[in-house]
């Protein structure tokens, strides 16, 4: 299976693209040894959000790594943030610019295509089919992306990152109301510092599949992992700041799943 899924029972989808670590063996043999690290990986949030089970909501995780290909980007591979430097559909080198394949092991446009219908396109089509049999179920629906990232990416941005990034397309992803729901509970707690539509503001899926029109609401998350993780190898999973963020989280996927069934 391409990735990890369990069907919920209230209008909530939570999608994970960038948590899988497998790397299939034919590519992994053309790599290097940055990308067996994986350190880009949005490590240990199946953990962090394990109270969606117990809330009814859908999630969707993905297996692969986004070094194989990153489902977060468009298939066509246009750059998301015009005029600044990012990771494209199939990578060629990690966030500190670490090149991940062997010399002369780029791959090439064929591969490319390959790899989006072997692993990209079968995350997408249960990513749609999920939205439309909820959609179809409480005629609306929320669907949360969920990231996280190390806390300091100089190639990306300046000093550190605030701790909860929240992207909406600047608000073409979702109804205002709910970004607000949602918003009011982050900014509700002094520990964690928030920024909307900042540096993040969605990537392919919050902006692909956000259609407020037609009552599909999107909305992008993108934690620091230092809220709750140790952010060097070998990536740790920290129970002791992860108690901290995880009531916020809980309150804010609560506001979000209010919000579409009020």
């Amino acid at each position: 299976m391409d990735y990890q899924f369990k069907a919920g029972s209230i209008p909530l989808l939570v999608s994970m693209p960038h948590v899988g670590t497998d790397i299939p063996d034919d590519i992994l043999a053309t790599m290097t040894p940055a990308a067996v690290d994986k350190q880009d990986t949005d490590w240990h949030l199946a953990r962090l959000y394990d109270f969606l089970g117990g809330m009814g909501a859908s999630t969707l995780s993905a297996r692969w790594s986004r070094y194989v290909i990153d489902v977060n980007r468009p298939p066509e591979n246009t750059n998301l943030y015009p005029g600044q430097d990012t990771t494209g559909l199939c990578p060629v080198d990690t966030f500190h610019r670490e090149p991940l394949y062997l010399e002369g092991r780029v791959p090439d446009q064929a591969e490319v295509q390959r790899r989006l219908q072997a692993y990209w396109k079968p995350y997408h089509d249960q990513l749609g089919a999920e939205l439309e049999r909820l959609l179809a179920l409480h005629g609306a629906v929320v669907l949360w992306d969920a990231h996280s990232i190390a806390s300091v990416v100089p190639r990306f941005f300046e000093g550190k990152l605030p701790d909860l990034n929240f992207g909406t397309a600047d608000g073409a992803s979702c109804a205002p109301g709910l970004s607000e729901a949602v918003v009011a509970r982050a900014l509700a707690q002094e520990r964690f510092s928030v920024a909307v539509n900042g540096r993040f503001k969605g990537g392919h899926i919050t902006r692909h599949y956000g259609r407020p029109q037609s009552n599909v609401h999107a909305i992008q998350l993108e934690m620091c992992q230092s809220t709750y993780m140790d952010e060097a190898a070998p990536y740790g999973y920290r129970p002791d700041r992860a108690a901290q963020v995880q009531g916020v989280l809980q309150e804010m996927m609560q506001a979000a799943a209010a919000w579409v069934r009020a």
